[in-house]
């Protein structure tokens, strides 16, 4: 597994600079170039990623080695699902106040927050205490939440509230930052592998480093973000004072509308339940595949930086992939890029139930598996997300999500709590069925959202909010 970890990590990123240097070919010139040409907006679109992707470096610092510190720590696989388990629960129960905290606290203070919150998850990992663990766990569940609105939430308010900068701009901040955040997954799990396993750290060391890195981000939220909100002068302070005493005064009102208007527009649109189907049972298997992928291939010895690194390139390779799919040479709909991308999954799935069968594990076929469904992964996702800039209306939407989140953190506690039963009920390990039955269970869900795919465009066959401008012919999303 050594050898094949180290040819997959090369192989893999060669593949996606093929894969980038094609893509910008055949690319056409993006309407962007006003903005980049704009030296205000450069300017503030770096001081917004300067927090932002350290932010995402300090949480991508604690994806290799988490299950292994819980393994480290003598705990056994049953009691660290509980331990993933609390995590997700507090994702369900702080996900719809993330929302709200920057409506009550100010925007740049929550960020704050985030990083105060992240550094304690990052310090109870110093702690062999079960219950400290799961305490920091929780934290985590919090900082994860805080993490997907918060920073967003700075950066459209001040692009358009403060700097009336277009908001056909916005996108360009994002798609940066996403391309950014590929490269900053596969730098962590190198430099974790570096700190944990060539310097022998120990599995601690990648969570220690993410505290400075932490650190540096709250740094810049205070320094260059304050000077950033100063620069409106007495008169932008007092109106943002104003405007913040009002959003205070109906943010409760705001949120309870939001969620009312989301389930309403959940259950009277076919469309956007068969999407949140899709969503909820895609997502989920996601979290449990994060809790098994380790146990599944440690016993053989690979170096679980470098595997995560691999994981996060086949992702890479996967959004690459659906650039060329959906540009103008190749006209494929994202809808059937969707499709593929379950597809995908399943099979990954289905594979893995016959490469962990007890007393005959096959991990090199289990990498395979994992490798193939984090390229579904890098598919599925701007698949999804351009269906759900369609089909549900902007002013809905995160009342939507809300309700899209909650089946799905729901499915994988449960997903993990059966998991939690059988392997205490088989003495545990990865030496019984356990595992195998769950990637059954998971293979069984993605057959469920390829049937929702399926159903979502058959209904919406001539629907041209499904489909991407210049499709060549009507028929082209059945």
């Amino acid at each position: 597994m050594l050898v094949t970890a180290y040819l997959a990590i090369i192989v893999l990123l060669a593949l996606c600079a093929g894969l980038e240097l094609t893509a910008r070919r055949l690319s056409p010139p993006q309407p962007t170039q006003t903005a980049a040409a704009n030296p205000a907006f450069r300017r503030f679109q770096n001081i917004f990623l300067r927090a932002y992707l350290l932010a995402l470096w300090a949480d991508w610092l604690q994806g290799p080695y988490l299950y292994k510190l819980y393994r480290h720590y003598s705990f056994l696989e049953s009691q660290i699902a509980i331990i993933y388990v609390c995590g997700l629960a507090s994702c369900v129960l702080f996900a719809p106040f993330s929302g709200w905290l920057p409506q009550v606290l100010g925007r740049r203070q929550t960020c704050l927050l985030f990083c105060v919150s992240y550094s304690a998850c990052c310090l109870t990992k110093l702690s062999r205490d079960y219950f400290v663990l799961i305490i920091g766990r929780i934290l985590g569940g919090l900082s994860t939440s805080l993490l997907s609105t918060t920073f967003e939430a700075w950066y459209v308010h001040r692009h358009v509230d403060v700097h009336d900068f277009p908001k056909e701009w916005v996108p360009s901040t994002f798609n940066k930052a996403a391309t950014w955040n590929h490269g900053l997954a596969v730098g962590a799990g190198l430099v974790a592998n570096l700190l944990a396993e060539w310097l022998h750290l120990g599995p601690v060391a990648p969570f220690l480093l993410a505290v400075p890195c932490l650190g540096c981000c709250a740094w810049v939220v205070l320094t260059d973000w304050g000077k950033e909100e100063s620069e409106e002068g007495p008169k932008g302070d007092k109106q943002t004072l104003l405007l913040g005493d009002l959003t205070r005064m109906s943010a409760k009102a705001r949120f309870s509308r939001s969620c009312h208007d989301g389930l309403r527009c959940l259950l009277s649109d076919r469309r956007v339940m068969l999407l949140g189907g899709v969503q909820a049972l895609f997502e989920s298997v996601l979290y449990i595949f994060v809790f098994l992928w380790t146990p599944v291939l440690d016993p053989h010895g690979p170096p679980l930086g470098i595997v995560f690194s691999c994981l996060m390139a086949a992702s890479m390779v996967g959004s690459l992939m659906y650039r060329l799919a959906t540009s103008t040479h190749y006209h494929l709909q994202p809808g059937h890029v969707l499709c593929l991308a379950v597809l995908m999954a399943f099979f990954s799935f289905f594979m893995l139930t016959f490469s962990t069968a007890p007393g005959q594990p096959r991990p090199h076929e289990s990498f395979f598996a994992f490798l193939l469904l984090e390229l579904a992964c890098g598919l599925y996702f701007p698949a999804v997300s351009f269906l759900q800039a369609r089909v549900i209306p902007e002013e809905k939407r995160a009342g939507v999500l809300a309700w899209f989140r909650l089946p799905l953190h729901l499915l994988a506690c449960i997903g993990l709590l059966a998991l939690h039963g059988e392997v205490s009920g088989t003495g545990g390990g990865e030496g019984g069925g356990g595992t195998r039955h769950m990637f059954g269970g998971c293979a069984v869900m993605m057959l469920a959202a390829l049937m929702a795919v399926v159903s979502l465009f058959t209904l919406g066959r001539n629907d041209s909010d499904l489909r991407l401008e210049g499709a060549r012919g009507e028929g082209e999303m059945d």
